[in-house]
């Protein structure tokens, strides 16, 4: 029964993975055989179209070797103490890039703080977070990255206003490629991935991330993070 198990999720995985690069790969195609055969020309938004196709293809290659690696147990944590309220703001910069009208806020309590953990992964998780709200929120809306020091260690909270995940789907968002709204999510680019490797790491660290209640509506993405806690700021890195 596991051998039959793990071969299905084998099947399952090689055709999500097949899908998946299909469609930005038959996109791409589409655009490069209209410009050959002259039909458009390399005009800036047609080119802007292919990079977004193009980062789209790099996304998803780059979740793919995160999750080997993950699952495989290749990925060592390096912690160190750092200042939480710059790595969020580092980590929500793309999701502001790709906000179109919605706003990212980063809170922090109390402000600041540091906390001794893998930098570098727990920023992985925030923009897989706040990418997941911004893609969700509707226009005009606003996220709320919110960091919360504890006795032994961070909560990390990503909250949105859009249409919220059912009881039902609440620990099915965590499988790979599973995707609440497959449509929608086809069409901004979400592979499904994003979770999957969020609940990875934060397991890695020892923690735990779940979807929580929000009043009136939304999501609220919830990671708990322990390690030690420092309430002064952690100084900046001198370059010589």
């Amino acid at each position: 029964e596991e051998l039959a198990e793990n071969d299905r999720m084998r099947r399952d995985l090689v055709a999500n993975v097949s899908h998946e690069l299909r469609t930005p790969i038959a996109a791409l195609q589409a655009v490069l055989e209209n410009l050959v055969d002259g039909v458009e020309t390399a005009d800036p938004e047609t080119l802007a179209t292919m990079l977004a196709q193009v980062e789209r293809l790099g996304r998803l290659v780059q979740q793919l070797l995160d999750l080997s690696r993950l699952e495989s147990g290749a990925l060592a944590l390096e912690c160190r103490p750092f200042a939480v309220e710059a790595m969020l703001e580092r980590a929500v910069r793309d999701a502001r890039a790709r906000a179109r009208g919605v706003r990212v806020d980063v809170v922090v309590d109390p402000a600041p703080f540091a906390l001794v953990a893998d930098e570098e992964r727990l920023h992985q998780v925030v923009a897989n977070l706040a990418e997941n709200a911004v893609r969700h929120s509707p226009p005009e809306g606003v996220v709320t990255v919110r960091a919360v020091a504890l006795a032994s260690g961070a909560r990390f909270e990503v909250i949105d206003e859009g249409p919220g995940i059912p009881p039902a789907e609440a620990d099915r968002v965590f499988e790979r490629f599973y995707r609440a709204d497959t449509a929608r999510a086809s069409a901004d680019g979400g592979a499904g991935l994003g979770l999957a490797i969020a609940q990875w790491i934060t397991e890695l660290h020892g923690g735990e991330i779940s979807v929580a209640p929000n009043v009136p509506h939304g999501c609220r993405m919830v990671a708990t993070i322990p390690g030690p806690v420092d309430v002064r700021p952690v100084p900046e890195p001198v370059i010589r």
